[in-house]
């Protein structure tokens, strides 16, 4: 049973959403789809829908069962079974964000953060497997990353990739470690102190796998910035 309340709470019963988000920062609630039925993601997103039919909501980390059911009971979602997103309904876009990830066992992760970069209001440029091992890579695209209004780097292993962007361009720059590595990588955080000592300076970062929160950090940055230039 949804309860509208005054307040700008809607009551699931389960959840208490916060309607009122979007007018006080400018983005509205999202749906964290972790330790929630896939009916529950269901419930979330439409109610969300309802508040805010004018943009899109957003759920994150989905079960392969809360995708299965998003699919079927919500049909003009956009699913991302790679991202574990699910998107109803579309926002405008101003300014853009580079997700910049080393290798293809980031996506998920890279995923996740371009999905909240579009639902966030910026537009996403998704530029994958661009890792230092091959840095030719990386350099051949740096003329297109530096267009950005905001560069989000998404590196496991030793995570080197936001230092040496730092180093190329100058957008802020929003590092995201990963959990991928090899051996006793200590799940991310070896790949965490690569990216808060960086010695490239304006470096910043997010936690471990920490997609959604560098997603909405840099649509924040980028939709400021177009706002800025008019």
């Amino acid at each position: 049973m949804t309860v509208s309340q005054p307040n700008g709470v809607t009551d699931l019963g389960f959840a208490r959403l916060d309607v009122d988000r979007a007018a006080r920062t400018g983005d509205p609630e999202v749906v964290f789809g972790q330790g929630k039925t896939p009916e529950q993601i269901v419930a979330a997103l439409r109610a969300l829908h309802e508040a805010h039919p004018d943009r899109a909501v957003l759920a994150t980390r989905l079960s392969d069962e809360a995708i299965a059911v998003c699919r079927e009971r919500l049909p003009a979602a956009e699913i991302d079974p790679v991202g574990r997103t699910a998107v109803l309904g579309t926002t405008e876009t101003r300014g853009t964000v580079a997700v910049v990830a080393a290798g293809t066992s980031d996506l998920p992760v890279v995923r996740e953060c371009t999905a909240t970069v579009r639902v966030f209001g910026a537009e996403p440029d998704e530029i994958v497997d661009v890792g230092v091992a091959g840095i030719h890579r990386l350099l051949a695209q740096r003329d297109r990353i530096a267009e950005a209004d905001v560069v989000v780097a998404v590196a496991g292993m030793e995570a080197a990739l936001p230092s040496v962007l730092g180093g190329l361009v100058g957008a802020p720059l929003i590092a995201v470690p990963t959990s991928v590595g090899y051996g006793w990588n200590l799940d991310g955080v070896t790949a965490w102190l690569a990216t808060v000592n960086s010695c490239a300076p304006g470096v910043v970062s997010v936690n471990v796998d920490n997609g959604f929160g560098a997603g909405v950090a840099a649509a924040r940055i980028a939709r400021r910035t177009a706002k800025a230039d008019g």
